[in-house]
């Protein structure tokens, strides 16, 4: 196959944390597979009716590939967009599709999605300036987390211990940054600093792994520091993370499950989910079990 995969930076500025991307690389030499690594910034996209001059990458036509695997999940920009849904227009195969990237950027309609179809989902409200504080004990209580709309990684995730920490970050995101688009969700004591990520890709689990923070901390990725280690899910897990993958459009996904008393909650879903992680704790391949269902999909 001809892959096209869309990041952040160019293969010739790929940063050490590229983990993935490189993993795309070199398993995709082994197979037989030519991988080609492009930012946003390359292309140009000119919307007409002559669809061979439609792409250019570095002002130069090119050749389409076989499938585009966009690589940049909640970072997902307008363009980055634009580009997704021009190479789906040109009947070029996408995973995940230009809607579901963006359903899932979205964490608020991500969650929607969820509780419309009644899964499991922490309580969330979106933030309104200004803030009610006395509203969002009530509702949430304390603890209570703090998101961006969009963010990865653990970036933009901040846990309020009371109502005093909650006022004291609210009044500096409202001197520095008074535009953010924020959510509040409740906080799943049994879930404090651990957490679950499922691997969903085509349909099925192919690996799980458990996080958990060091240090008695609240975030648990593994970008962050956090231990890993493999975790068999049962029946309940897996149900949550197919049902999630499906609802939400993704062929590909990594879905962050959070421990309740009588079960789990779904935390967030990820349409580019890294796989570092997973791979250094469970004996899997994952750039290939994704380069295959690829290759039978197409």
């Amino acid at each position: 196959m001809n892959v096209w995969l869309l990041y952040k930076d160019s293969a010739t500025g790929l940063k050490p944390e590229a983990y993935e991307v490189q993993r795309f690389i070199d398993v995709g030499a082994e197979k037989g597979h030519s991988v080609h690594v492009f930012q946003p910034e390359q292309f140009e996209l000119l919307v007409s009716s002559d669809n061979d001059r439609s792409v250019m990458i570095d002002a130069s036509v090119e050749p389409l590939p076989d499938v585009l695997l966009p690589r940049m999940g909640a970072g997902t920009t307008y363009f980055a967009l634009s580009i997704i849904r021009q190479l789906e227009r040109l009947k070029v195969p996408t995973f995940n599709s230009s809607v579901s990237v963006e359903t899932v950027r979205d964490k608020l309609y991500t969650h929607q999605l969820l509780s419309r179809a009644k899964l499991p989902i922490p309580k969330t409200m979106l933030a309104k300036f200004p803030i009610d504080h006395g509203l969002v004990e009530k509702a949430l209580g304390f603890p209570v987390v703090v998101k961006t709309l969009s963010g990865s990684q653990g970036s933009g995730v901040f846990l309020c211990e009371n109502r005093r920490s909650f006022e004291d970050l609210l009044e500096l995101l409202r001197a520095t940054q008074s535009n953010a688009n924020l959510i509040f969700q409740e906080f799943i004591e049994p879930s404090r600093g651990r957490d679950i990520r499922m691997l969903v890709i085509g349909g099925r689990v192919v690996a799980a792994m458990e996080r958990r923070a060091k240090d008695g901390g609240f975030k648990a990725n593994f970008s962050m520091g956090g231990d890993v280690l493999p975790f068999k899910p049962d029946r309940g897990a897996e149900w949550l993370a197919l049902e999630s993958a499906r609802l939400l459009g993704l062929d590909i996904a990594g879905i962050d499950l959070l421990f309740d008393q009588d079960g789990y909650k779904i935390c967030e879903a990820n349409s580019s989910p890294g796989f570092e992680g997973i791979e250094s704790c469970c004996d899997m391949n994952i750039a290939a079990e994704i380069l295959d269902f690829i290759a039978f999909r197409l």
